[in-house]
């Protein structure tokens, strides 16, 4: 990351010298259900990892929905999901796994994406078995592409991470629960994992007696999203810990970001709309302060930039010797 400092996870990884790919896979392999978390924008990635968690999973939706404000229909050009994800990846040093969708294409297309990301320093990726355009997983209208065109796209990024990053992460997702059933999904699944993914990944899977049947019948590990049910997602809400002892690999928790924005900005501006003079004095619940957020997207970390580089006089000139980080 250029110039980072004082960057929360940034020590966890220089203890343990390894790449972000090599930490991810290795969280993943213990098989305790890690918690990756959903961003939407490189903001929300910072505030999940200085909120202490391992790994973040960028959310389709929410590119789609904070990028275009338009739903998971296959909207956003894969140029802009992989310009997101590179300012997304830069702005933390935990592991980010990308959202391909359908890969941008065929098989060839797949591994090129793949590239790209490991180039880019993404940890891994989602790459998803619907027909394009793709849906959000937890809408109706799902179609599903024929599973061996699907094992071959898999079979190509696999290649490519074999060729030049053994340690990136393929999460294979298949989208055939809600239109052909659990046990055709599991039988996708193990084709995609025979083709090289590291994970399988059944949307919108119910319930925790279907997980628990998946995970033995899977010849792999298995990733599954949660949300609350209010929120209107079709899965179950397990319990992490229950997952963890049940072997899963990975909890993904999807569009939580995009969605909890939503509703702080309806409710801020609601109430500011609301107020009679057109502001909240003293109400200091909605946001944080300005110093905070400086503090937040890193302003003292330029300074110190700006004053080890930019000559004195001119430093003098622009800050008239205030030294105040903010006003």
């Amino acid at each position: 990351m250029l110039f980072a400092l004082n960057v929360v996870g940034t020590e966890n990884l220089e203890k343990t010298n390894m790449k972000r790919t090599t930490v991810l896979r290795k969280a993943i392999m213990e098989r305790r259900a890690v918690a990756v978390v959903g961003c939407h924008d490189a903001m929300s990635a910072k505030v999940i990892e200085a909120c202490g968690f391992e790994a973040i999973q960028i959310s389709g939706y929410g590119l789609a929905a904070s990028w275009l404000s338009k739903p998971d229909v296959g909207l956003v050009q894969m140029k802009d999901v992989l310009d997101i994800t590179w300012n997304i990846a830069q702005a933390v040093n935990i592991p980010v796994m990308a959202d391909v969708d359908t890969g941008g294409g065929n098989a060839v297309n797949a591994a090129a994406i793949t590239e790209r990301l490991i180039a880019m320093g993404v940890a891994g990726m989602n790459i998803e078995d619907q027909v394009f355009p793709k849906r959000c997983g937890h809408m109706a209208g799902k179609e599903v592409i024929d599973a061996d065109e699907m094992a071959g796209k898999v079979r190509a990024c696999a290649d490519v991470r074999d060729r030049l990053d053994k340690d990136f992460i393929i999460n294979a997702r298949t989208d055939a629960f809600s239109v052909l059933g659990l046990d055709e999904a599991i039988r996708r699944c193990n084709l995609y994992l025979a083709a090289g993914a590291d994970l399988a990944f059944i949307d919108g899977i119910k319930t925790k007696a279907d997980i628990q049947k998946a995970i033995k019948a899977l010849k792999g590990l298995l990733s599954v999203n949660l949300m609350d049910a209010i929120s209107g997602m079709k899965t179950e809400l397990v319990p992490i810990p229950e997952l963890a002892k049940m072997g899963v690999g990975r909890v993904s928790i999807p569009v939580a970001s995009c969605m909890v924005a939503h509703k702080a900005l309806t409710d801020f501006f609601k109430a500011l709309k609301a107020s009679p003079t057109g502001t909240l004095p003293g109400q200091t619940q909605w946001v944080s302060s300005f110093e905070q957020f400086t503090d937040f997207v890193g302003l003292k970390d330029y300074r110190k930039l700006e004053d080890k580089y930019l000559p004195r006089q001119r430093l003098e000139e622009k800050y008239r010797g205030v030294r105040k980080i903010v006003g």
